[in-house]
């Protein structure tokens, strides 16, 4: 039986089914804008409802009556979106965030990205093409700065580390093991994509302002979360090289002492 394809754009067609995942809490407002730009060819929508107290779940269900919707266990978008990865049945899994900021046209680029070679698509609000209406100047300037640390300590090639919309082949989570509950979830996949040597492609993305709704993001305690997950994974890498180091001097050990013993037997 041949494998069904899916076309996505004038001049592509796919056959990997792509899975979206939106974490949300209290969105009823804004999912209707969400799900308008969802395009009809992706598999499912993974909707993780962090105990919401408005009609989040119902909305969800009325705009896309085949939605997955999974009740969030803990607490945190980082611990929202493990659980929405682990839900999902798609080989390509995109990343949307609930409030409205991420146009879902965009996914065409992201999965085209990944159809041809890439196992990480990550959106760019600085890439050439990219854009931001909901950054103030201070959080442009701490998303350079931690940007800029993360290229020169893990020799990544970033635009931009602190941006939700992301996609990605559903195998790359055996290589990334996420453990993290909150905003920095993002700067650690970012991170830990580049240390398992997956292949990056960015992608021009256009954030938007939020539509209803106040954000939960703080700049400078969310920012600072962010700065301790790379200095965490910088301290884990580094105690990686040196176990490397070690193991293979004491390999090299070993094989110094069977040479030794190997030439005392031939003499004696």
């Amino acid at each position: 039986m041949s494998a069904k394809y899916r076309p996505i754009s004038s001049h592509l067609a796919i056959t990997p089914p792509v899975s979206i995942v939106i974490p949300a809490m209290n969105e009823a407002e804004n999912l209707p804008y969400v799900f308008k730009t969802l395009p009809a060819w992706i598999h499912e929508v993974v909707l993780v409802d962090g105990n919401s107290t408005d009609d989040t779940v119902e909305v969800a269900r009325e705009l896309w009556p085949g939605v997955k919707v999974v009740e969030q266990q803990g607490k945190g978008k980082g611990d929202a979106l493990i659980t929405g990865f682990e839900a999902c049945s798609g080989d390509i899994i995109v990343m949307v965030d609930a409030d409205g900021s991420a146009d879902g046209n965009e996914i065409v680029s992201y999965v085209s990205a990944l159809v041809s070679g890439a196992d990480f698509a990550k959106g760019s609000r600085f890439a050439n093409g990219g854009g931001t209406d909901d950054m103030t100047f201070i959080r442009k300037l701490g998303n350079w700065a931690l940007c800029t640390i993360v290229n020169r300590k893990f020799g990544a090639r970033y635009t931009d580390l602190c941006y939700g919309y992301n996609a990605f082949w559903r195998h790359c989570l055996d290589k990334i093991d996420l453990d993290c509950t909150g905003f920095e979830i993002e700067t650690l996949i970012n991170i830990r994509v580049v240390k398992a040597g997956l292949k990056v492609q960015e992608i021009p993305s256009h954030e938007y302002l939020r539509i209803h709704g106040t954000s939960n993001l703080r700049a400078v305690r969310d920012g600072i979360r962010v700065l301790k997950v790379i200095l965490k994974e910088r301290s884990n890498r580094r105690a990686l090289r040196r176990r490397s180091h070690s193991t293979m001097i004491d390999g090299l050990d070993r094989r110094r002492d069977s040479q030794v013993d190997s030439v005392r037997g031939e003499v004696s």
